[in-house]
């Protein structure tokens, strides 16, 4: 029972971590596309709707546990890319806490692929998309 609810809250706390991350952006989002733009990337309002859709997706797959692993790895690679965009090496001098907030990043993608191997637990998921599956659910 223990090992059930601590694969439910983790992943209530990636839906959360994704929703609120989606929600802020649906509120701003033209506060988000000028983010983006002043990291330097091209059509910056189209970027902002297509990271607040992906989030939304991703907190489906979590709360769900549809393409559980696939949404992990692919969550994992979206924080590590925010953690070079937003928060790399250029924005580090003169500023000691974007270097932590880009260490947080890869913290984050350690949970992201232990849940991609680990998949989404039995209770409460829809066992589709599952990359790795452990030998007695073969």
């Amino acid at each position: 029972m223990g090992k059930t609810a601590a694969i439910l809250l983790a992943r209530l706390i990636f839906a959360g971590l994704f929703a609120m991350a989606a929600i802020f952006k649906f509120a701003g989002m033209a506060e988000t596309a000028a983010y983006i733009a002043a990291a330097g990337f091209p059509l910056p309002l189209l970027l902002a709707w297509l990271a607040a859709i992906f989030e939304v997706a991703l907190v489906l797959a979590f709360l769900t546990g549809a393409f559980f692993s696939e949404a992990a790895l692919l969550a994992g690679v979206y924080v590590i890319f925010l953690a070079f965009a937003f928060h790399g090496p250029s924005r580090w001098e003169g500023n000691q806490a974007e270097f932590g907030f880009f260490v947080d990043h890869f913290t984050f993608l350690a949970g992201l692929l232990y849940a991609a191997v680990h998949g989404p637990g039995k209770t409460l998921a829809v066992n589709t998309g599952r990359i790795w599956r452990n030998r007695s659910e073969r």
